[in-house]
């Protein structure tokens, strides 16, 4: 029998956290070039969490709650991190207004103005959902986030940043304060393979295969708390002045 040669495919994923928001995701899915022989991203990493060797480590199949006779999925994967950049996320209001618009007013107005904003922490697509705090894949790529300077574990939903400081509000005008937050954008794929089967008297042998998912996390960058407290948010806040 004539072996039939394979061509490895990419099955390509993107998972982007919401920055000020929410914690959701927007998935993207490629066209498939040909079904029959790829996989689902939600079969890849399935079978990233079934696998064998996770990220260089030995496993059994109790890791992933799974009995002997349901074997490993795969023999290999690796998440493995192709790019990191940090930009300026979107701006938000993060105060109520502060008006100096009295009919008789005639000078600037001296107030105490408190500021907050909060902004979501960066997660995957299938980190949070289906692995739990800390554990499986998730404890993989909660643990390269964590490898960039200014960030916090991706089990912490949300961190603010915030202050309260005395401005002028010159006649005529309303002040309020605005925060726009620096973030960071981590890109990864976890890599899932096969090893080749070179068969026996009763199976085919079969080349190896690879299967790759795409994984982007966004979140912000986090400036270490005081004391040992919660980090904070990272970003430039402003006084913004509009007419009455």
């Amino acid at each position: 029998m004539a072996k039939r040669r394979l061509k490895n495919r990419k099955v390509r994923l993107v998972a982007v956290g919401s920055a000020l928001a929410t914690g959701g995701v927007i998935i993207t899915l490629l066209p498939s070039a040909n079904a029959a022989e790829e996989k689902t991203p939600e079969q890849i990493i399935t079978m990233c969490e079934r696998s064998a060797v996770l990220n260089g480590e030995q496993r059994s199949v109790s890791d992933f709650g799974g009995a002997f006779a349901d074997g490993f999925q795969a023999d290999n994967c690796d998440y493995v991190e192709t790019n990191f950049q940090s930009f300026d996320g979107p701006t938000e209001k993060a105060s109520i207004d502060f008006p100096n618009c009295e009919p008789n007013a005639t000078e600037p107005a001296k107030v105490s103005i408190t500021w907050k904003a909060t902004v979501a922490q960066g997660e995957g697509k299938y980190t949070a959902t289906q692995q739990g705090a800390g554990g499986g894949l998730f404890g993989f790529l909660s643990g390269a986030w964590l490898k960039h300077r200014g960030t916090t574990d991706m089990t912490v939903e949300s961190v603010t940043a915030g202050d309260t400081e005395t401005r002028e509000v010159p006649v005529g005008k309303v002040l309020h304060m605005e925060f726009t937050p620096k973030m960071q954008r981590m890109t990864g794929e976890w890599r899932v393979r096969i090893d080749a089967d070179p068969g026996s008297f009763a199976v085919n042998p079969s080349p190896e295969k690879n299967f790759v998912a795409s994984e982007l996390v966004e979140g912000p960058v986090i400036l270490p708390g005081a004391a040992g407290a919660a980090g904070i948010a990272d970003g430039v806040a402003k006084p913004v002045l509009t007419d009455c």
